[in-house]
Parts: structure tokens; C-alpha cells; sequence
């Protein structure tokens, strides 16, 4: 059988049912044995498209090459040379639209499922121990990075490699940002996590925890300290609809109801002793991976019903496909081209129902999303006892306390050049949600990637110069 016959190998899954009454991962991994066969559907093309559709490049042909061969060990070493959080990526990273999406594969049939073969070379090197990374002699700079999130983690890695000496700031207890607080364990076992920044650490990173820059420390402060300055900080603000009734009791940011699951463990109560309010009847305002990791969590922890409700059609809904595939099966419902107008309560502040509007959708706009217009008279109720507000999120302005010069949009994201990371203040460069809004892992880390060749270039040289970013606002 060639490799164009050979056929794409289906990922092995909790079943829905028994999925609903744990918080176990819901992927399983593949076998030796699927992965084997995965690996050698790769045409090992001579120009690779794959790896253009990569934000963070990694050789592909070359890591699948080597999982042909039964080489684990030199799979991960060419995995892991370009990514430094394999076994996230190969788990949370929308590789449909990215790297599987450019798969020659996928022009006659089904694309390589690098996603999956990626996480089955990380997991099997966390299993048969880490590898030592090749890090280049010191060199005497120092450099602050602000957030312990995807993008910091990624150009504090980088850095160090290059043989930097980097510490983290972190405002939170335990280092991994929207990865730990963010993202459900079903999708991503913080354990995982854990052994990624490990990893980081054993580069000789050092990460400060209960470190808020703004309150703590100060940009300015630190780039007294430091030779350099990356802000990673992300996009943790929650974004509200400013509708009437979004202060009654059972108003949730999905931020807020995420960190309490996740973060603070409220899943395993009263093992941890931080419990959180579960409605019978849920609704969560909004359509992207956030949206549904807050419904598939609201499932899990007792709802009878929950709600997906949707300005736009499914077509236009900016989550996974894999995850709303999930979401279905385990019995998420989807309102779509709806959208709350008000929230209503009792008379003790309770919420008992919301008042939704029917949306019809227009011309593509700007963004290159279609404008959505409510539609007359078209007013309805929803009858729920809790909301959930799954709309963006934007950064936390506290990270800008004194930190004068620094150039900001309108909504509050750090100007900053997409290539370099440089910002408008010399010595500090941003990357990640910080810069763009809230945006996948892999971009931000991308963005890391980025940003750290472009610290050690400027390093590097006899006498730096710094350029005046050109910005895309």
C-alpha cells in the first residue's frame, strides 16, 4: 500500500457519556503502533509546506522522518528544537488551519495529523526522560520577562539557549498562564504543563512567583536592573457586553468561572476548598475556545442544560472544530445568530433569564468577519439561572504602572513590531495576546520566537542601535 492509501489514523477518545462524569483527558494519545502509521503517510516532500503554516517552524518531515525510523529520541530532539512546549501545542494548537491546513496531503484526501504525532513524540520523551538542550556560553546580559504564559515561556527559553540569563516574573502562585488558569484539564492535564516548565527551568530560567509587575515592580524599575525587558503578560482582563443586569448574582466572566476550576481546583471540591456556583440552566455568551471549554466545564460540573448562544452562524464560530465536535457530543447546545440584550433576575439579585434579540447577518467587514445587525421585533426570553461571558478578554493595565513611553492602542494592546517585538521604549519588546488580543497558544509563542532572535541580535551586536518599530495598529 503506498502512502497516499494509507489512512489518516483516528484519535482514540473517552466515551461521551463516561467523559461527562470526570475530569480525565478526553484525547487519549496515539499507540506506537498509530503513530507508526501516521509518520509514514508523510511524502517527505522536497519543498515542505507544512512548516510554512508553523508559527514557530518546526521541522516537520525531519521529526516525522525520524518517528519513521523508530527513533523517539531524535524525534524529540528535532521536535524540541524548535518548540519548546511540544506536548501543549500537539494538544491545544488548531494545526487544521496551520500546519495541517498547508499538508500536501490534504490536497487528495486527508492531511498528516501532525498535531496528534507531535504530542505522541513529547509525551514519549516526558515518559523516557528530558533531553539535555544545547546552550550556548553565557554572555553576560540579563533579561526580564514579564508573564510565565506560552510567549514568555517560549522567548525565555530561547534566550537562554542562546546563553542569556533570564528570569520570569509571575503575577500567579504556579507559572504557565492561560495554559494553567485558562484551559480545562480534560484538554490539557496540568501535569503537562508542569513537565514543559520544567523543562524551561532546567535552561537555567529562573521564575519568580506572587510577582506583580505594576504593584511589586515597575517596567522602569526593572530595565534599571536589566539589559532587557519582553512583556508577556497576555490578555487576562474579562470583556462585558455593558448590558442591564450583568452584576446579578450568577454573572460569570468565563475568566473568573476558568481560574476558579482550574486554576484553584474548585473541579475537585472539597478536596480544595474553593467551590463554585453551578446553575441548572447555563448559557455562555459567546463562540470561541474559551466559549466552549466554559460550557463542556459547566457540563461537567452538574448543569442540566447549557447553552451556547452565538451572534453569528456556526460557520463563522472561531473555535476548534474538534472542540465543538466534543462539546456536541457531550450534549453543549448551540443557539445561534442570537444575542442577550439584557440579563433578568429575582428580587434577590439571582438571575432567572435572559432577553435575547435575533441576529441577521450582512457585508464582511474589516476584520474580515460579516457584520451581524439585530433584527425588529424579533425580542425573545431565555429561561437560565446563570451566564457565562465568553466575548475577549484584553490586557491588564496594571502591568503599566510607570512605564513611561510605552505606546498602547485604544484597546489598551501594546503597539508593537510583528516581526521584532520591538515596542516604542528601547530595551522592551512584547509579544503574544499583550500585543493582539486574545489569540491561540501558538501564536503567542510564535511571537516569543520572534521577539528572542531579535533580543539576542541586538545583544550581539558590538554597538546596538535600536530602530524605531513599524508597528501593523
Amino acid at each position: 500500500m503506498s502512502r497516499r492509501d494509507l489512512p489518516r489514523q483516528d484519535m482514540p477518545e473517552q466515551d461521551s457519556l463516561l467523559r461527562l462524569r470526570n475530569f480525565d483527558e478526553v484525547a487519549l494519545g496515539y499507540t506506537a503502533e498509530m503513530a507508526d502509521l501516521e509518520a509514514r503517510r508523510c511524502l517527505q516532500c522536497r519543498r515542505p509546506t507544512c512548516i510554512d503554516g508553523c508559527p514557530v517552524g518546526v521541522l516537520i518531515p525531519q521529526f516525522l522522518l525520524a518517528l519513521q525510523d523508530g527513533d523517539l529520541a531524535e524525534s524529540a530532539r528535532i521536535l524540541k528544537s524548535r518548540n519548546n512546549l511540544p506536548a501543549i501545542c500537539g494538544r491545544v494548537c488548531p494545526q487544521e488551519t496551520q500546519c495541517e491546513a498547508t499538508c500536501v496531503m490534504g490536497r487528495r484526501g486527508e492531511p498528516i495529523a501532525i498535531g496528534r504525532l507531535e504530542r505522541f513524540v513529547a509525551d514519549w520523551e516526558r515518559v523516557h526522560g528530558s533531553l539535555e538542550a544545547e546552550r550556548q556560553p553565557p554572555t553576560g546580559r540579563r533579561v526580564a520577562v514579564i508573564g510565565a504564559g506560552p510567549s514568555g515561556l517560549t522567548v525565555a527559553a530561547d534566550l537562554a539557549r542562546a546563553g542569556h540569563s533570564v528570569v520570569i516574573y509571575e503575577s500567579l502562585h504556579r507559572p504557565g498562564g492561560v495554559l494553567m488558569y485558562g484551559i480545562p484539564e480534560f484538554r490539557l492535564p496540568k501535569s503537562v504543563v508542569d513537565a514543559e516548565v520544567r523543562y524551561v527551568e532546567g535552561l537555567g530560567v529562573e521564575i519568580k512567583l506572587n510577582s506583580v509587575v505594576g504593584r511589586l515592580y515597575s517596567v522602569d524599575e526593572l530595565l534599571r536592573s536589566y539589559d532587557g525587558l519582553y512583556l508577556g503578560t497576555g490578555a487576562g482582563l474579562s470583556t462585558w457586553m455593558g448590558i442591564p443586569g450583568e452584576n446579578l448574582n450568577g454573572v460569570f466572566s468565563a475568566n473568573e468561572f476558568l481560574t476558579r476550576v482550574n486554576l484553584m481546583k474548585a473541579y475537585r471540591f472539597p478536596e480544595y476548598d474553593t467551590p463554585v456556583h453551578i446553575g441548572q440552566r447555563v448559557a455562555v455568551i459567546g463562540a470561541g475556545n474559551v466559549a466552549i471549554d466554559s460550557a463542556r466545564t459547566a457540563l461537567r460540573l452538574g448543569a442540566r442544560e447549557v447553552h451556547v448562544v452565538y451572534r453569528r452562524s456556526s460557520d463563522e464560530m472561531p473555535a476548534r472544530a474538534e472542540e465543538v465536535t466534543h462539546g456536541r457530543a457531550e450534549g453543549v447546545s448551540f443557539d445561534f445568530l442570537a444575542t442577550p440584550v439584557a440579563i433578568l433576575g429575582d428580587e434577590k439579585g439571582w438571575v432567572t433569564g435572559m432577553r435575547c434579540v435575533r441576529m441577521r447577518l450582512g457585508h464582511v467587514g474589516e476584520d474580515g468577519r460579516r457584520v451581524c445587525y439585530p433584527m425588529e421585533g424579533s425580542e425573545f426570553d431565555m429561561e437560565v439561572d446563570m451566564v457565562i461571558m465568553a466575548i475577549g478578554t484584553r490586557p491588564n493595565p496594571l502591568a503599566f504602572t510607570d512605564a513611561s513611553g510605552l505606546q498602547r492602542t485604544r484597546l489598551g494592546t501594546v503597539v508593537a513590531d510583528p516581526i521584532t517585538g520591538r515596542t516604542s521604549r528601547e530595551r522592551v519588546w512584547a509579544g503574544g495576546d499583550i500585543t493582539t488580543g486574545a489569540a491561540t497558544v501558538i501564536s503567542a509563542m510564535g511571537a516569543g520566537k520572534r521577539a528572542a532572535a531579535d533580543i539576542d541580535g541586538y545583544f550581539r551586536l558590538e554597538a546596538p542601535v535600536w530602530e524605531e518599530p513599524q508597528p501593523v495598529l
